[in-house]
């Protein structure tokens, strides 16, 4: 199998190949677009400010790449944090009389992406640390083996909102719900970070590796 992990441009590659690796699983970093082609399942992480990661997506010509190997060849795709975010038609972080209507995102899985505070979120601001998550009904082959309540770590300020509401795995609770996983067809997001995660967020990485899809 390989597993290729995407490098735009963006951080946090290391963690997210180490964990790869401890599944016994040799990753592969892709670091141009038109090497995407050659992989079982496509890893997109992604750290910081939404519309700078789409900026770098579009630059490096990795829009038309993903779309063309999700969309055309039905490749996996696990979108991870500020990845997942991408999946969305829109960001609406950096909006504002310059930007009205925000970043497009990638499309995959319908929604935006808004601040927590405009949710109703009045808790500290970004979002860090371990929260439990629930599952919904019915439970998603990502969680197998993952009981309701158990806690996966998380960074963001940002919160994907879905349009369809079974594209929404499973939530967390941060004064207001938060989504915590979505999944469209073979496309998958998690707003927090597996590899970061402990042993729930390897099971969750192997959850996707072992699947059918990969």
């Amino acid at each position: 199998m390989k597993v290729g992990v995407l490098d735009y441009g963006v951080g946090n590659l290391g963690s997210v190949l180490r964990a790869v690796e401890e599944l016994r699983v040799s990753p592969v970093l892709i670091s141009r677009a038109v090497d995407i082609h050659h992989n079982d399942c496509l890893i997109l992480p992604g750290v910081g400010n939404f519309v700078d990661c789409a900026r770098l997506l579009a630059e490096g010509g990795w829009i038309e790449a993903l779309r063309e190997e999700v969309l055309g060849y039905n490749r996996p795709l696990l979108g991870v944090c500020v990845g997942m975010q991408l999946l969305a038609d829109v960001g609406l972080e950096g909006a504002g009389p310059d930007n009205p209507a925000g970043t497009p995102g990638l499309g995959f899985v319908s929604g935006r992406v808004e601040h927590l505070s405009t949710l109703g979120c009045n808790l500290r601001m970004p979002h860090v640390g371990w929260n439990g998550i629930v599952n919904k009904v019915p439970r998603d082959s990502l969680f197998a083996g993952i009981p309701d309540g158990t806690d996966f770590y998380f960074v963001h300020s940002y919160a994907f909102v879905a349009d369809d509401p079974a594209d929404v795995l499973a939530t967390a609770d941060y004064g207001v719900p938060v989504t915590a996983a979505v999944r469209r067809g073979h496309v998958w997001g998690t707003q927090f970070h597996p590899e970061k995660s402990s042993k729930a967020g390897f099971r969750v990485l192997q959850n996707f590796l072992s699947g059918p899809q990969c």
